[in-house]
């Protein structure tokens, strides 16, 4: 997602020329192959997402367990944002997207051989490990290759290739499932494919950060004092609206198949990329004009998607999950954008790493974890009820958010 986007372009050091002499491609062919490479590598993160019914028919696993495999990337992400969210601002943007890409890589091979549940998991980490290592270190590039005072082009274009290839990812694979052989390897192979293209752009792409030693440092969780209001009221709507991204992400194809009788693949990847479309728009047509309206209006959209979603649920309606999805993934985009932007304006210049880390921390376990308490409500209860029960708890928590905002509009 954005994550660490803005940080690591700020935090960089960016040098007017490429800093290595070997053979290097011009700055703007590198600027348009590094966002075409973040929006595969993010293509590879959501890939699998129409093929869980098919990976549960075949090894014989629950919703539940799927939720687990899903949450698994969140493992991943978390992890890269804890260790290595800076390491592109020490030892240069190309030094840390080329590893991102192998463990992309690495993600797809583990995947065509899948044959059992820990190879599943593994996949899913590798795959987190890539995103988050990639995203800071793509968006920084991409300022870093811009046109002088371009930087929010540069921007809007990291967020239409982050959005674009997550949206992208089920549609290609529920296409390639539905439409041709091997549904549980050929959407790997071409994304293998896709991978060895970008690498070799990659490879060519002038460095704009002077390269220094290698280090680990972790990025700790802190929130300074003076900001914690903001801060909570971002979160909670941050919380609650990457829960309906992981929600959708993880459990729609369930959703179709169980509770609609409608497993077709390319319909639960066309469902899922619906949402991150939505959210693309949101954060790219919505945010700047609703100005300090944003995150109250992001909050009303979530509501009214989780009204639409516990309609389509209740009445296994297609059209109002489509409507759900729609509305939910603009608010979603609007939250995101704007809870990101308030925390960015008033963390302190030198703690702003800090204070965005523990935003994107926020945001990853809201990815993971309510979706496999979803996952374990479907086997107590079923898996209509638990879902219905989610959306009660995702409007709630965006009613809280609305009621918070509402407050400290007064107390201003």
């Amino acid at each position: 997602m954005k994550a660490d986007t803005q940080l690591a372009a700020q935090n960089g050091q960016p040098h007017g020329g490429a800093l290595s002499r070997r053979p290097a491609l011009p700055r703007g062919t590198a600027f348009w192959l590094v966002a075409l490479a973040f929006a595969v590598t993010m293509l590879g993160t959501t890939l699998p997402t129409p093929l869980y019914v098919l990976y549960q028919h075949r090894l014989g696993f629950s919703t539940l367990m799927s939720t687990v495999i899903f949450a698994a990337y969140a493992v991943g992400v978390l992890t890269a944002l804890v260790l290595f969210g800076r390491v592109s601002d020490v030892i240069g943007r190309r030094r840390t997207l080329l590893p991102g890409l192998a463990g992309a890589a690495l993600s797809s091979a583990v995947f065509l051989g899948a044959d059992n549940l820990p190879l599943l998991i593994t996949g899913r980490v590798l795959s987190g490990l890539s995103a988050g290592i990639f995203t800071g270190a793509a968006t920084a590039a991409l300022v870093d290759l811009a046109d002088e005072n371009a930087g929010e082009r540069a921007s809007l274009v990291a967020t239409v290739a982050n959005m674009g290839g997550l949206g992208a990812g089920p549609l290609l694979s529920g296409l390639l499932a539905e439409l041709a052989p091997a549904p549980l390897r050929l959407p790997y192979e071409v994304h293998l494919g896709m991978l060895a293209v970008v690498t070799a752009g990659v490879w060519l792409m002038p460095e704009q950060v002077k390269a220094g030693r290698p280090r680990l440092t972790v990025t700790r969780p802190r929130v300074p004092e003076q900001m914690r209001a903001t801060f909570r009221q971002a979160s909670i709507t941050g919380f609650a609206s990457f829960a309906v991204l992981g929600l959708f992400t993880a459990v729609a194809p369930s959703f179709l198949g169980h509770l609609l009788h409608l497993s077709e693949p390319a319909l639960s990847g066309a469902v899922v990329c619906t949402v991150f479309a939505a959210s693309a728009i949101g954060q790219i047509a919505l945010v700047r004009p609703l100005g300090q309206a944003a995150l109250a209006a992001g909050c009303g959209l979530l509501i009214a998607g989780m009204a639409l979603l516990i309609a389509g649920l209740a009445g296994g309606s297609l059209f109002l999950l489509l409507g759900a999805a729609v509305t939910a993934g603009l608010g979603q985009g609007v939250t995101f954008r704007a809870g990101l932007a308030a925390i960015n304006a008033e963390a302190p210049a030198g703690q702003r790493a800090e204070v965005a880390s523990t935003y994107f921390i926020v945001l990853y376990v809201a990815i993971s974890v309510p979706v496999v308490g979803v996952g374990m409500a479907a086997e107590a209860v079923g898996l209509r009820a638990a879902g219905i029960g989610f959306c009660v708890a995702v409007a709630l928590l965006g009613l809280s958010a609305l009621m918070t905002l509402r407050r400290g509009q007064r107390e201003r």
